[in-house]
């Protein structure tokens, strides 16, 4: 395995171990105000420390680079979509539920990029995707799974991500992660904070100060430095590879959880933990 490759996975470790929060963030200040919001001030965080990466890094004439304007256009779009469709899904489901239906993203990649596109996938590769997306489900499928409008929004996430990541990937060819990151901010920010006022009620003062602890961290570690893990994943390895290797996020989430909420893992869930490592051991390996 080449260098390139080897750095791709570890991008995405690191992007699994930070996006593990994702769930618990975003459910505790959904307690305080509604999602499109949540969102919203989720990325002014986020924009303002890609924006300061941009300068500091001397990267701002990136922007007048007039040609990878359509890859960063269509990826800034189908991700705009894609987390709407997450946040305001939660507010009606799950994060177990969300979780489940989020790594179908594996299915949806594997699908677009190797049975009807051109992505080559490794037997060996394919065995360990097909055991980590089995743990995953095993991890976190509850017990009774009722299918709601929440489910049905992450379910279209999950279809939607595999084309933005083809994008962002085909973007990162011409420009930096950071440089992705912040036009993609940039663009979103005011048509989410316009269908925020329109559909949504003002949250009270009181009600974004309670929320803020968990916005800043989304804002600035979620949708900030783990997305450039995963925009520099991307870079290195195929998107099915890395959307499978995705299936260690829910192991973070329950050791988190545990150590944080004091939430004591379920047999099932335990025992879903070894074919997502096994997989994981696999899909990292040479053909």
């Amino acid at each position: 395995m080449n260098k390139e490759q080897r750095s791709g996975e570890l991008f995405m470790l690191a992007f699994a171990f930070s996006e593990g929060w994702f769930p618990i963030f975003t459910i505790l200040a959904l307690q305080y105000i509604t999602p499109v919001y949540v969102y919203s001030f989720t990325l002014m965080f986020a924009a303002m420390s890609f924006m300061t990466l941009v300068v500091l890094r001397k990267k701002t004439r990136e922007f007048m680079l007039w040609k990878a304007y359509k890859d960063l256009l269509l990826s800034s779009l189908f991700i705009s979509i894609m987390f709407a469709c997450i946040y305001i899904g939660l507010s009606y489901t799950t994060a177990g539920n969300m979780a489940v239906l989020i790594f179908l993203q594996v299915f949806f990649s594997f699908l677009y990029f190797n049975l009807l596109g051109s992505e080559k996938f490794a037997g060996i590769h394919l065995l360990g995707a097909i055991l980590m997306a089995t743990g995953a489900v095993i991890i976190l499928l509850p017990d009774e799974f009722i299918f709601n409008v929440g489910d049905l929004l992450i379910l279209v996430a999950a279809a939607i991500a595999p084309i933005a990541n083809l994008y962002q990937k085909r973007a990162r060819n011409q420009v930096s992660s950071e440089t992705i990151l912040a036009f993609r901010s940039i663009i979103a920010l005011p048509v989410l904070l316009l269908l925020a006022i329109l559909i949504e009620p003002i949250p009270k003062w009181h009600e974004i100060i309670s929320a803020l602890p968990y916005i800043a961290v989304s804002g600035l570690l979620l949708m900030g430095l783990s997305k450039m893990f995963w925009v520099e994943a991307i870079h290195r390895i195929a998107i099915t590879k890395a959307s499978a290797m995705a299936a260690l996020i829910p192991v973070f989430t329950l050791l988190f959880a545990y150590l944080t909420l004091n939430e004591v893992p379920e047999n099932s869930q335990i025992a879903g933990v070894l074919p997502v490592l096994l997989g994981g051991y696999l899909i990292t390996r040479n053909k």
